[in-house]
């Protein structure tokens, strides 16, 4: 595989700019520490106080672990659902699988939440179940059903079906429920602990590395699934690799960080404009360099600087994404027209 100097260039820069981004995130937050002091402290020479390396290492590093995952994992889901339904709308959640977790979730939240018993393990098992329940219709109606944009239409209608029955459970839920439930909703970075951290890594990692593999057989899929199975791809076999995937990613992802929106479906479309590539031995990547760039910088912009006020990080990635989405469009649009 030949990979061209603008593709390496750009490479280059998304990692250099991810570095940059990474730094000044870390120095983010209600007790200052300067840029100086980080990289002195990390080459071995700069000693910090006792309270900015509990804050570097309890707090701050771990929510930009947190992102960089979630930075990875959500924009692959997207690039493998785009590809496999050929719909530039697709996205991790396009299949329901997000509102599976957020089902579970909401079992967790709003049926536990008037007693107090809400701990953040029990939501996480609830939105993992929620997903994996979820994938598993999926792949008992892909079994079935052998058109692909059948499969997708059965994921918007198993996503719009547990959106009505999560909205029923609010509607009947306890004010002091609903609020925890309407907070998880929001997404989070910052509330994912040591432990929880060492699962997400060891959850999503082989999964990332699993897609990377599959990069040749996702080129076969551009051109549709007869002629892939014509090159020898079996299409039963990678329609579960691919959904089994994208449910552990975005279902991790969902359990631990609640709903991040906007990322899948808008950083494979960014990566397809700046690379100018439809190889995803390429696209992959970069998909995932990309997001995790994208990932930090709405971190960054959560924290609002200068303030000691975070928005909701899903608020945020929607408000970057959306605009992409749209700029996108017109612009492939006027390209088409040239």
């Amino acid at each position: 595989m030949r990979i061209g100097s603008r593709s390496v260039a750009i490479m280059y820069s998304m990692g250099l700019l991810l570095i940059v981004l990474f730094l000044i995130d870390l120095r983010l937050g209600s007790i200052r520490i300067s840029l100086g002091e980080i990289v002195g402290h990390l080459w071995g020479g700069e000693k910090l106080s006792d309270q900015q390396v509990v804050i570097l290492t309890k707090f701050r590093l771990p929510r930009l672990a947190t992102a960089l995952l979630a930075g990875a994992a959500l924009p692959v889901c997207g690039l493998q659902m785009q590809t496999l339904f050929r719909n530039p709308l697709a996205g991790p959640y396009v299949l329901g699988i997000s509102s599976g977790a957020s089902f579970g979730a909401a079992l967790v939240v709003l049926g536990a939440g008037a007693a107090g018993i809400v701990a953040t393990w029990s939501l996480a098992i609830a939105a993992w179940i929620g997903a994996g329940t979820v994938m598993l219709l999926l792949l008992f109606v892909s079994y079935r059903i052998k058109e692909v944009m059948t499969i997708l239409i059965l994921g918007i209608m198993f996503s719009s079906g547990l959106a009505a029955v999560i909205s029923i459970m609010q509607y009947f839920s306890e004010a002091s429920a609903l609020k925890s439930f309407v907070i998880w909703s929001m997404g989070s970075l910052g509330n994912v602990t040591g432990s929880q951290l060492s699962i997400m890594t060891w959850a999503i990692t082989p999964v990332l590395l699993v897609t990377l593999g599959y990069s040749k057989v996702l080129n076969g899929l551009m051109l549709g699934e007869e002629y892939a199975a014509s090159m020898g791809i079996r299409i039963e076999r990678t329609r579960i690799i691919i959904f089994a995937t994208t449910s552990i990613l975005a279902g991790t992802i969902t359990a631990f960080c609640g709903p991040i929106g906007f990322i899948g479906i808008a950083v494979p479309h960014m990566v397809r404009f700046l690379f100018r590539r439809s190889d995803h031995r390429i696209l992959m990547p970069a998909t995932m360099l990309t997001g995790m760039v994208v990932m930090v910088l709405s971190d960054i912009v959560s924290q609002l600087p200068g303030t000691e006020r975070i928005l909701p990080i899903n608020a945020v990635t929607s408000l970057i994404g959306i605009p992409v989405v749209i700029w996108l469009v017109i612009m492939n649009r006027k390209a088409q027209s040239l």
